[in-house]
């Protein structure tokens, strides 16, 4: 009887922690991806926005600083477009995010221009490049890419050359480029600015029919101090040995003054993923003192985690082992671990943790890969995951990346498997 009664209230607590873990995460990835966070990026100041709201995290978790308010401040150059963006194609005027995305490299355009069209295979017919070319001065050229059914990578990627040509180089005499397609819009964002705008459109229009174009852009190209953030506890054995999380705050913030990418997968999920750690590491010290890094600037080409690894505010030899996350708000299918074959010994661990406990459907590995922010680590020779979850809702770098859709499945079941880990080292 009273071990009925017993099980029954561990139960219940742990149906309550996991609970309670998942309103943390929830609440965090909803402030982080709401209206007011701007996107985390560099319009409106969005981006210190966040590194206020992170600090503020840090300290009400009671983590330890390195230095000054946790912060470690550095310098970024990046292309912005503050104003409010136009571009209407003769009398439809299209939403940007939801119709078109700029080219993060855009210069700034004022001005009613026409059109020439062609066919992005008609790129590889010399003939019609260049007729097309001869008409250009003063234009907005439309490659239309729906129809675009390339006979191998060869001629994909010479397709895709052209188009860089056209559309960064300063001597083709277009005023801007518009590529027609009917796949996904993705953006991102850009250190440098081009000599003239380009857009990406998916809007249904059939620009066949169209003549002219009306566009407004004002592109700042904007020196901007961010600042990575760094708190840690102290271990209660191995003071001077860490284990280290790490996940980048910022997006890609504002497209004009209307539009907004929340980010909240990528990667409000993966911050949620850090304090929620950093929650339950400060009531329960591991035995290895372990740092939480907030890293800012990962969207415009890991600069963040450049700057850390470059000028560590400890000992990166020190590291017992490192894991970013980054993509953490699914799992409906597991999650997906980066060097997970260069690390055998650690993935094994890994992965018998989540097959005792039947935390997540699968824990799948793979092999290097510089697509966040354990490269730089790595690099460094520090042992490390990147994880990110699998399944659920596909948005990325869009305009639909939204906490009121991002479903946070097996946060819970996750984070519990994160913290067995991290409790697994001696």
């Amino acid at each position: 009887m009273y071990k009925s009664i017993f099980l029954s209230i561990i139960a219940f607590l742990f149906v309550h922690v996991k609970a309670q873990d998942v309103d943390y995460a929830r609440n965090v990835v909803k402030t982080l991806s709401s209206k007011k966070f701007k996107g985390r990026g560099y319009v409106g100041d969005g981006n210190k926005i966040a590194v206020r709201y992170i600090k503020k995290q840090f300290n009400s978790i009671g983590l330890k600083s390195f230095g000054d308010n946790y912060a470690q401040p550095f310098h970024v150059e990046v292309n912005t477009f503050p104003s409010v963006m136009t571009l209407k194609v003769d009398s439809v005027e299209l939403v940007p995010g939801q119709d078109y995305i700029i080219d993060p490299l855009s210069a700034s355009i004022k001005g009613k221009y026409p059109l020439v069209h062609i066919k992005k295979h008609e790129l590889l017919d010399e003939e019609k490049f260049k007729s097309t070319l001869n008409s250009s001065a003063g234009k907005v050229l439309v490659i239309d890419e729906i129809d675009f059914h390339p006979k191998d990578k060869e001629q994909e990627r010479q397709a895709n050359e052209l188009i860089k040509v056209l559309k960064y180089n300063p001597n083709v005499p277009f005023v801007s480029v518009i590529i027609n397609t009917n796949k996904k819009l993705t953006w991102s964002t850009a250190t440098q600015q081009a000599s003239k705008p380009s857009f990406t459109v998916n809007s249904k229009l059939d620009f066949s029919n169209t003549k002219n174009v009306e566009i407004y852009v004002d592109a700042r190209l904007i020196n901007f101090t961010t600042e990575n953030l760094i708190g840690y506890i102290e271990g209660t054995t191995y003071t001077d040995s860490f284990l280290v999380v790490t996940a980048h705050y910022d997006h890609l913030g504002q497209m004009g003054t209307d539009t907004y990418f929340p980010g909240a997968n990528d990667n409000a999920s993966g911050i949620a993923m850090l304090l929620s750690l950093a929650k339950h590491f400060q009531e329960y010290p591991p035995k290895y003192s372990i740092a939480f890094i907030a890293t800012a600037a990962e969207e415009i080409g890991l600069l963040g985690v450049k700057h850390f690894v470059n000028n560590p505010l400890f000992d990166l030899q020190k590291i017992k082992f490192l894991v970013n996350f980054d993509l953490a708000g699914t799992g409906d299918e597991g999650i997906k671990v980066v060097n997970g074959s260069i690390h055998q010994k650690q993935f094994n661990a890994l992965s018998q943790i989540n097959s005792e406990n039947n935390y997540l459907a699968s824990v799948q590995k793979r092999g290097e890969a510089c697509i966040s922010d354990h490269c730089m680590f790595h690099e460094k020779g520090v042992p490390c995951f990147y994880i990110y979850t699998l399944g659920g809702i596909q948005a990325y770098h869009d305009i639909y990346d939204r906490n009121e859709t991002l479903p946070l499945t097996e946060f819970a079941d996750y984070n519990r498997l994160m913290i067995d880990f991290f409790n697994s080292f001696e």
